[in-house]
């Protein structure tokens, strides 16, 4: 009786002592892998905003299973499929997390928010002074968003979730989450999770894809000295509400990602200081705080552990290496386009995901040759690429919707 009570007393381990092997291993698994998460963090490998509360969230919510009435089993931080009015009001006094998940999470809300912010930190000037450039590699990056569509349908998953999947290849974690809401929300959870897991991983993943496939001497390249006539913030404003009104009567159903994007690059032309600030630091760091801890607490082994979930980790690399192959693939068209005067490594800044590409390939031409700037048109590219997806965001789900 004794050893009865300690397991009703010391309950994470008692459902660990109830559950069926495969839910034990996956659990401790999980929480092995969080340990990596904040451990890869803390060294800057992976993002540590993101991966250190995700990490300690992946942790706590498979340690923190409790029994409840008739025996199931469940946790207090948060319940992804609850549905009901009813049923969501009374989860919504329980589980402590539920409400930033209910009301900010599966609306899609947590993703505009950080989109706010990534527009405050986009200069458009780096676009404007190249378009040509910039969104030839920005398209020739979105190969992966393209072509891991028909290859998920092929291996047995619907229309709408190979589409949510193939937008991991864009490297934007909002597009991915707001799309996988729209088109796949059963599968919303891993989705997500598995697409903010590997655009951490692009850290530590493109540069050696960079070094296999372009040699030294081309990483090497400085790019010409331009005379680039100087856009105006009043310029990069009008650029900013043209584009977003135009997106937005295109593809209306991407609109709060749009209107999210260029809200935040018009903050910024403006000289509105104060809310610069506001979601330039506040907004964006506190929802991509909460955005990693939320995401977290989702990895639950028994939603984790699913049989469609090693698809995704599988359709996901995938995605993101096509993705940067494509960009490669441009990088050398405008290469020998120019007669060799363009770095064709610039081409992985297109697969956005701001600034982490285009610091990455700085580094790499640095390394090659020191001294070397390429970083404005890395950065015009990786903004680029932003929009390109936001584009085929909408393209997605205006179709499959």
């Amino acid at each position: 009786m004794q050893d009865i009570h300690l397991l009703d007393l010391f309950q994470g381990i008692a459902t660990l002592a109830a559950a069926e092997p495969k839910i034990v291993f996956g659990r401790i698994g999980l929480i092995l892998f969080g340990f990596l998460l904040i451990y890869l963090g803390k060294k800057g490998v992976l993002e540590a905003l993101l991966m250190i509360p995700m990490g300690l969230g992946m942790a706590s919510v498979n340690a923190g299973v409790m029994f409840f009435e008739g025996g199931k089993m469940g946790t207090l931080f948060v319940d992804p499929l609850v549905t009901g009015t009813d049923a969501t009001m009374n989860i919504l006094q329980i589980d402590w997390l539920q409400p930033i998940y209910t009301l900010m999470f599966s609306n899609g809300l947590i993703a505009c928010l950080v989109f706010m912010g990534i527009g405050v930190l986009l200069d458009v000037g780096f676009v404007m002074a190249r378009p040509f450039q910039s969104m030839i590699i920005a398209l020739f990056a979105e190969l992966g968003t393209v072509a891991t569509f028909p290859i998920a349908v092929w291996l047995g998953m619907t229309e709408r979730e190979a589409a949510s999947v193939a937008l991991i290849g864009g490297a934007d974690g909002p597009m991915v989450l707001f799309s996988s809401l729209i088109l796949a929300k059963d599968l919303f959870v891993p989705i997500t999770v598995v697409g903010y897991l590997y655009l951490g991983l692009t850290y530590g993943g493109y540069p050696y894809l960079i070094k296999l496939l372009i040699p030294e001497r081309l990483r090497g390249i400085p790019m010409p000295m331009e005379d680039v006539k100087k856009i105006t913030s009043g310029q990069k404003l009008v650029f900013a509400v043209v584009a977003c009104t135009l997106l937005c009567l295109l593809f209306p159903v991407a609109a709060p990602l749009f209107l999210s994007l260029f809200v935040g690059v018009a903050v910024r032309e403006a000289g509105l200081v104060n809310f610069q600030t506001q979601l330039g630091e506040t907004f964006l760091y506190g929802a991509t705080f909460f955005l990693g801890l939320t995401l977290g607490i989702l990895c639950e082994a028994n939603t984790i552990l699913s049989p469609v979930v090693l698809k995704l980790l599988l359709l996901g690399i995938l995605a993101l290496t096509i993705a940067a192959i494509g960009g490669i693939i441009g990088g050398y068209v405008l290469y020998f386009w120019t007669g060799g005067k363009f770095n064709p490594m610039i081409g992985v800044a297109g697969v956005s995901c701001v600034p982490t590409t285009a610091k990455i390939v700085q580094k790499i031409a640095t390394q090659a040759n020191p001294g070397v700037m390429i970083l404005p048109h890395a950065l015009g590219a990786s903004i680029s690429g932003v929009i390109t997806t936001a584009i085929l965001t909408g393209i997605y789900v205006a179709m499959l919707r």
